[in-house]
């Protein structure tokens, strides 16, 4: 099937608030998206500045590969879990209405890229162009400090956001969209107020530190 269609162009250069995003995560039997698969979705929905809680999706899936004791210790999904789980190709359409129209945004965003182009066709650069890195974000909003820990937990705990259940897809989709909102408090006023702009600031090399937009390398990181 076709892959959620993108948020109109003109939005781009909306302001951020204007434009619809939606934080995904996946967990998967592991990091080779040529060989592994999907084993649980989260998105949540960030609309109008706030997170949609109420709008969250959350599946778990029956891989089509088999789950890994070193997968199992990460995520906590058991063989057990997804016995009658459904198969990914039954949920892709929710995935994708979960997306449809918004600018994703993922921790590290080439996991993430990799599995939907796995999942929808289509290049991982292609949609990895797609995605605003919140990672990538924090390093520029010098959230990260140099020689610290770059997870997710670390940082949202740098930044006072609770960490509920790190590695459980909905969990951290959450997270990731809370942390985007507080390091948008950070870097609105500095000029990264667009989708292009915070496009942008995702595809810069890492560990920059930037001041404004027009500083921002093109780089894919």
């Amino acid at each position: 099937m076709r892959g959620p269609p993108p948020p109109p162009r003109v939005l781009r250069r909306a302001p951020w608030t204007a434009a619809a995003f939606a934080a995904l995560d996946f967990e998967t039997t592991g990091l080779d998206p040529s060989r592994d698969a999907v084993v649980s979705f989260g998105v949540v929905p960030v609309l109008e500045g706030r997170v949609v809680v109420g709008g969250a999706v959350y599946r778990e899936v029956a891989p089509s590969v088999p789950l890994t004791g070193a997968s199992v210790v990460v995520h906590g999904i058991r063989p057990a879990d997804v016995a009658g789980a459904p198969v990914l190709e039954e949920v892709r359409a929710e995935l994708a209405a979960a997306l449809a129209g918004r600018f994703p945004l993922a921790w590290g965003a080439g996991i993430e890229a990799a599995f939907l182009a796995r999942i929808f066709g289509g290049r991982p650069r292609a949609w990895r162009r797609r995605i605003v890195d919140v990672l990538r974000l924090a390093e520029v909003a010098d959230a990260v400090p140099v020689g610290e820990e770059r997870s997710l937990t670390a940082v949202a705990a740098r930044l006072g956001v609770p960490v509920e259940r790190p590695h459980h897809a909905l969990d951290d989709a959450l997270t990731t969209a809370q942390v985007f909102l507080v390091l948008m408090a950070r870097l609105a006023p500095r000029g990264y107020d667009t989708p292009a702009r915070l496009l942008r600031a995702s595809r810069s090399a890492p560990r920059t530190s930037l001041r404004g937009p027009g500083r921002v390398g093109a780089g894919a990181g």
